[in-house]
């Protein structure tokens, strides 16, 4: 069995360990580190999810990386110029040299005789022993193969193919058929815009409960101002603190006063609807705002497609398929040549990786999370788990920083061991504070968080970037050897 040492190995290589290995190439050049992804291809999210219209769901001027400025005007782009980007960034970075494809870590031991990791890893050649002094997670958080997958009464009776957005055949035509998108989220009201627009007879969103959705000019006129006087890197930079900006406002303002923000969501979605159209049955929620993640849609799509007559909303909970179709608890038939179940994703940690200290196993979901990025009585680890009320890249940045801000420390006061230990600080809080379907189901699985700092997730990029920018590496958590 082959053993690789390293200093560092990234595991994953989608849009968080290509800005780990950015910032471990800039700010710790005599480090030696390795990237290893399960998959045959860069970019995680954007090169496995192939469904009609796949885009962001965050703006891109926030979502790309802060090195790195993106140029298009455009800000909620397709998941291709995403992909575009990401490998541009590597190109032009020379991170290829770093990334070794289809390398699934199965496990990992950290061993204290030998403080190191030790990873088991699936490879072409076979399973692989890589070692390294630290382990940088950025696996995602979901399972890349398999969705939740409610089932449905009567499932076997519908005569259409049931498609799941995560596993979109290449060969499906929708053109001219009735489709039922079952669900509500991000997915959701991407495929309905996209679906109607390209070909499909009607299509029908049913979703059991409202979710906030909020347009978006899909069109950053500041940042096109800004390129014809400026640089295209202080252009970049501006447009992004403003949108920066516009989310710290946008959640502060739901947290402080969710009565007025609701009104205010509902009143904008009501302008771009017919009218008359019962907005306060489907797009007005149970929750208040960002006590589950909203929805944007660009230049109003859905609004649009929904005015159109291309697409309706159909709001309430499912009896049963039948072989046309499906019917609702209140009655009402959908016809559907065609269903799709966007009902969400499951999550999944360290990307179902095993992880053991000593052989022993760590207890994951009783651990609690230091400063957002690293887990309480395990070391050497740090994982990069991004925001749930603004763009991921925000604290993926802000972990690959800290992660060399910490390494350097280590480098000048010879230590090879570095811990979380929250002795004292007992939690039963949740890591991610969301009342989502998604975030719920996997409490069982997620760590948790404390009442303050540094073991609170704030969920807030100037917080963190002030703890982790500017903020000493040095204190009572964190032990050393």
């Amino acid at each position: 069995m082959e053993s690789t040492q390293f200093d560092v190995l990234i595991v994953g290589a989608g849009i968080s360990g290509i800005g780990m290995a950015y910032w471990l190439q800039e700010r710790c050049p005599n480090k030696r580190f390795a990237v290893l992804e399960a998959r045959e291809t860069i970019g995680g999210t954007w090169s496995l999810f192939q469904y009609p219209g796949i885009r962001s769901d965050s703006d891109m001027f926030t979502f790309g990386y802060r090195f790195k400025p993106w140029t298009n005007p455009q800000s909620l782009s397709a998941g291709t110029d995403i992909l575009s980007y990401l490998q541009d960034t590597i190109d032009e970075n020379n991170l290829g040299q770093y990334i070794h494809y289809q390398h699934k870590m199965k496990s990992a031991n950290w061993s204290d005789e030998d403080q190191r990791w030790q990873l088991q890893v699936d490879t072409p050649d076979g399973v692989q022993q890589w070692d390294c002094q630290f382990l940088s997670v950025c696996t995602g958080y979901y399972n890349y193969k398999e969705a939740h997958r409610p089932s449905f009464q009567g499932e076997e009776d519908f005569k259409g193919p049931i498609v799941i957005p995560q596993f979109w055949p290449k060969d499906l035509d929708y053109k001219g058929k009735k489709i039922a998108v079952v669900g509500s989220g991000a997915t959701a009201v991407t495929l309905v815009p996209a679906m109607a627009d390209s070909g499909a007879e009607q299509v029908t969103m049913i979703q059991r409960s409202p979710t906030y959705i909020m347009n978006l000019p899909n069109r950053n006129q500041l940042f096109i101002w800004f390129k014809k006087v400026l640089p295209i890197s202080w252009a970049y930079r501006l447009a992004r603190w403003q949108n920066i900006s516009l989310q710290m406002i946008s959640f502060g303002l739901s947290k402080l006063f969710p009565r007025f923000m609701k009104r205010t969501i509902m009143k904008e979605a009501a302008k771009q609807l017919p009218a008359g159209y019962p907005v306060d049955k489907h797009f007005n929620p149970k929750y208040n705002p960002w006590d589950q993640r909203l929805c944007v849609v660009p230049d109003g799509d859905l609004f649009q497609t929904i005015s159109d007559g291309k697409a309706e909303v159909v709001t309430d909970t499912i009896s049963h398929f039948t072989p046309n179709g499906i019917i609702t608890n209140s009655g009402e038939e959908v016809e559907a040549d065609i269903i799709v179940l966007a009902t969400g994703l499951k999550i999944q940690v360290l990307g179902g990786a095993d992880l053991t200290i000593n052989g022993a196993a760590v207890p994951f979901n009783q651990a609690m999370i230091y400063k957002g990025m690293m887990v309480s009585g395990v070391p050497n680890l740090i994982y990069a788990f991004g925001y749930t009320n603004a763009s991921w890249t925000l604290k993926v940045d802000l972990t690959a920083n800290y992660l060399c801000k910490l390494l350097q420390h280590m480098d000048r006061n010879n230590y090879t061991v570095v811990q979380p230990i929250k002795e004292g600080q007992e939690s039963e809080e949740d890591f991610l504070n969301l009342s989502s379907g998604y975030i719920q189901r996997a409490k069982e699985v997620l760590p948790k968080q404390g009442a303050r700092r540094p073991w609170r997730t704030y969920q807030s990029y100037l917080v963190d970037m002030m703890a982790t920018r500017w903020g000493s590496v040095k204190d009572r958590w964190l032990a050393f050897k």
